[in-house]
């Protein structure tokens, strides 16, 4: 299983607790455990910590990949972008040369 594959299962098993919560709530109201208001409530709770714990994740999930990314040295999108540019400028250069060269007389 790679990296990616394991971080979408752990995703995933965060979404079906977040439902299987749900579930046990409203099994509480219908038995009359909790009320609607209690139910409604705790399911409101336990949704904004989750939200705050999936944040959290992705947040350090973002920085793990950047600090890697970081270490490998490798070249960013606007490192890209600027060679091609240059590569671009220096391409449009080359084409005025020769076309100045076939130009001249021999």
């Amino acid at each position: 299983m790679t990296f990616f594959e394991t971080i979408r299962s752990a995703m995933l098993a965060g979404f079906g607790m977040q439902e299987k919560v749900r579930e046990f709530i409203d099994e509480l109201v219908k038995k009359g455990e909790l009320s609607e208001s209690q139910g409604a409530k705790l399911v409101k709770e336990w949704t904004e910590k989750a939200e705050k714990g999936t944040e959290g994740f992705s947040k350090n999930f973002s920085e793990i990949v950047t600090k890697t990314l970081d270490k490998m040295n490798l070249p960013t999108k606007d490192d890209i972008e600027k060679l091609n540019k240059k590569i671009q400028g220096i391409s449009n250069r080359v084409k005025k040369l020769e076309g100045a060269k076939e130009e001249e007389p021999a």
